[in-house]
């Protein structure tokens, strides 16, 4: 019988702000992904500093050291929980910089590839009444085109500065219990397509 690891899912938020929201709310995530059978890692984006994309640069000197390490992680993980705040209504340049840099080729390796048959979840926090919904609309549509499938009901959650209390938790029962059906529903996603992958000799 083969026994299957938990899935692995790589958790950040496209914000370096120290105290953002956003970060909570991926931190928050991470836990419940932990709790629900899956194995989560978080990542501060400030740990990866990248230039913004110049196809020059990266002619003369290649994939920078951030990116290489981020798409060593993503290599090592099955899902994605991206945590995507709202800027003028789209994301931020920081998740989209981030994502532009790991989807490039590295020598023989496809960046491209290293998204194929990912499954994420996507949430946001916003101190505005629609919770960062134009974001989630717009990260859906980049991570598709990369080739990662996105689960449906992305959480969004407004007025975000009274959206947490003390210990950085959910307020709101509600928020909270969407949060954990999202995460429960990537784990068991990801659980479902690892028992149907075929294995040697079979």
């Amino acid at each position: 019988m083969t026994i299957h690891t938990p899935p692995r899912i790589l958790v950040f938020a496209g914000s370096a702000r120290e105290n953002s929201y956003n970060k909570r709310l991926a931190h928050l995530a991470a836990e419940r992904i932990d709790r629900v059978g899956g194995q989560a890692t978080f990542i501060d984006l400030r740990d990866y500093p990248l230039p913004l994309y110049d196809g020059d640069l990266e002619s003369r000197e290649g994939l920078p050291a951030s990116a290489r390490s981020l798409q060593n992680l993503l290599a090592e993980h099955q899902g994605l929980l991206l945590a995507s705040p709202e800027y003028n209504g789209f994301i931020t340049p920081l998740m989209k910089n981030t994502l532009d840099w790991m989807s490039r080729s590295d020598g023989e390796r496809s960046g491209l590839a290293l998204f194929a048959d990912r499954v994420a979840a996507v949430v946001s926090a916003s101190p505005g009444a629609f919770g960062g919904m134009r974001s989630l609309a717009l990260i859906r549509q980049l991570l598709s085109n990369l080739g990662v499938t996105v689960l449906p009901n992305p959480l969004a959650v407004p007025r975000a500065a009274q959206a947490f209390g003390e210990a950085g938790e959910l307020t709101d029962e509600s928020q909270q219990q969407r949060l954990d059906a999202l995460c429960r529903r990537l784990v068991t996603t990801l659980a479902k397509l690892q028992a149907a992958e075929p294995t040697d000799g079979s």
